[in-house]
């Protein structure tokens, strides 16, 4: 009987090794798919849902925050109940769950209902996140791991070009639901293919710190509604949407203020377990130092200034313009692809460069696109320099988000490498989520204050007409939709002319404003960019989350926070 050589055998081993290795990836790839897919369908969505749902434009964007707020209050949580129990079968329950709330997306028949169905997905990709880690850390190693992790950040933006192109094409022909019934196929898809991957044992041996997740949930949903509620609720004094108030004032700044309560609270009992060397949910040697501490605000930083202009940016094109599903999504395209490229080529740049070097750059090309932006965009379309903007932001935010990840990767050793990914999922989704709220709550109120100023200018618009139209509550309009609420209110075509003229200067000047604020924003950052430490070649470990964290040789590292 003939025989194999060893060589051959662990020739073909290898092979075989190699060929399997694509599974876990095209599972990680088409999850994160998945998961980002449905933020940006709704940004391309915003004009249909407005109409379908009869709801302002800015409620569109509370339900974009309710996904995110709700993964980053559970997510810190998440990572230690996937250790605990079993990655694999977290995984797969999470997925099943994520299905269902976007055909609940799909079906939704009120505002309610939509924030709702955002929420429930937001709390189980939570749960979902640190899976997509652990199985490129149990599934490959060195350059290939480190490859993967660049493809597993590149999946984001990917699933940012195929939502313009699908759901801004479903927007425009089929409707905007059907984008979302695609995600209940894509869930059903990524549970079959997850039974195929290797089942990576529970650790039964984790204790999980039940109380800080708890406080950490309840600050971060105090922040979520203050935040949500500033546009409709007000900044400061309680409209009439308010659901209350106490002395006039706003639940908003009181729910914030909370929140900050919270998140004190929630740092003391951490450090008090860490003295006490107990379980905690999360551990502060993450951010151990200055440099770290520097790491977590350029993230924090671009997050909040990537995901406002994502925002603020289809709301110019639906509302200002009034473009539809699928122009926004071609429009939007370029500014995607940039993100995608950048985060996937930014790691040649590391052997070249310091990532403080990388990210002060960064930085300065982030502001300059917001400032181009800001001033070329007009009430009809100026193509050429608004889309190079769009493509110059998309570098900037692709390649920071990329190496702020990576960088606090690898400053930090190996077995904290699970709450490093908890802490840049939290940072990730309360920044971009606390972005678009704020930078909704600011327009609004800018497209007030403008609205009153030109309606003050022309003689034409008369009192009755600005004192029936309650100028606090103000929202973003595209003129069809002005002229219907306004239509029985006015006695004069050139009224109804004036108010429309005085609308679309405004909603415009108030774009503007908020785009140089946010490229203001990004200016500032370069002082913590500069604090960043160099990047070390460290792959990560297959056991994400350690039974006793106390047990780790980490005494190099420094306690405070």
């Amino acid at each position: 009987m003939a025989t194999k050589s060893p060589s051959s055998s662990g020739s073909a081993a290898a092979s075989a090794a190699k060929a399997a290795s694509w599974l876990p990836l095209i599972v990680v790839v088409l999850t994160q798919i998945q998961a980002s897919f449905a933020v940006n369908a709704l940004t391309v969505s915003m004009q249909g849902i407005t109409t379908d749902l009869n709801t302002p434009a800015t409620s569109v964007g509370t339900a974009i925050t309710a996904g995110t707020f709700s993964m980053a209050a559970f997510v810190l949580l998440g990572a230690k109940i996937g250790a605990r129990y079993g990655t694999r079968k977290v995984f797969q329950i999470a997925v099943a769950i994520h299905a269902t709330a976007m055909a609940c997306v799909a079906l939704s028949v009120s505002p309610a209902m939509l924030f709702i169905a955002q929420a429930s997905s937001g709390a189980v990709i939570a749960l979902v996140a640190p899976a997509l880690t652990v199985f490129i850390a149990t599934s490959y190693k060195d350059a290939q791991q480190a490859k993967a992790i660049g493809l597993l950040a590149a999946a984001i933006p990917a699933a940012g070009v195929l939502a313009l192109l699908i759901a801004g094409w479903f927007a425009t022909t089929i409707g905007w639901r059907y984008s979302f019934g695609i995600m209940v196929v894509l869930g059903a898809i990524n549970l079959l293919l997850s039974f195929r991957l290797k089942s990576i044992p529970a650790q039964p041996n984790l204790k999980i710190d039940w109380t800080g997740a708890l406080i950490a949930a309840a600050s971060i949903i105090f922040l979520s509604f203050g935040f949500s509620g500033m546009a409709s609720w007000g900044v400061w004094s309680a409209t009439d949407q308010a659901p209350f108030a106490i002395l006039g004032v706003s639940p908003a700044p009181l729910l914030i203020l909370l929140g900050l309560l919270g998140a004190q609270i929630f740092f003391a009992w951490i450090r008090k377990r860490q003295s006490a060397k107990l379980p905690r949910i999360f551990d502060l040697r993450v951010l151990a130092s200055s440099s770290e501490l520097a790491i977590t605000a350029c993230m924090a930083i671009m997050l909040f200034v990537g995901t406002a202009a994502n925002f603020l940016i289809p709301l110019y094109m639906q509302m200002v313009q009034g473009r539809s599903g699928i122009e926004t999504s071609f429009s939007l395209i370029p500014y995607t692809l940039s993100i995608f490229l950048a985060s996937t080529f930014v790691a040649y740049l590391y052997d070249k460069f310091a990532p403080s070097v990388i990210a002060r750059m960064g930085f300065i090309v982030v502001a300059a696109a917001l400032c181009l932006i800001a001033f070329t965009i007009k009430n009809d379309w100026g193509q050429l320099f608004v889309v190079l903007g769009l493509i110059l932001l998309g570098l900037g935010q692709g390649a920071i988000v990329a190496l702020v990840f990576n960088t606090l990767l690898s400053s930090v050793p190996k077995p904290l490498a699970g709450d490093v990914g908890a802490w840049r999922g939290l940072v990730h989704n309360l920044s971009g989520s606390v972005g678009i709220a704020v930078a909704s709550a600011f327009a609004v109120a800018m497209l007030a204050s403008q609205v009153s100023l030109g309606a003050s200018q022309h003689p034409e618009i008369s009192d009755q007409l600005i004192s029936a139209v309650n100028i606090s509550d103000t929202n973003f309009m595209t003129n069809a939709q002005l002229e219907a609420s306004i239509k029985d209110r006015t006695s004069s075509p050139e009224e109804l002319a004036a108010a429309v003229a005085v609308n679309a200067e405004a909603r415009l000047h108030s774009l503007q404003i908020s785009l140089l604020g946010l490229a203001g924003l990004a200016l500032l950052a370069i002082v913590p960019a500069g604090r960043m430490p160099k990047r070390r070649q460290d792959g990560l470990p297959e056991q994400m989350e350690a039974d006793d964290p106390d047990a780790l040789a980490l005494d190099e590292l420094d306690l405070k926070a």
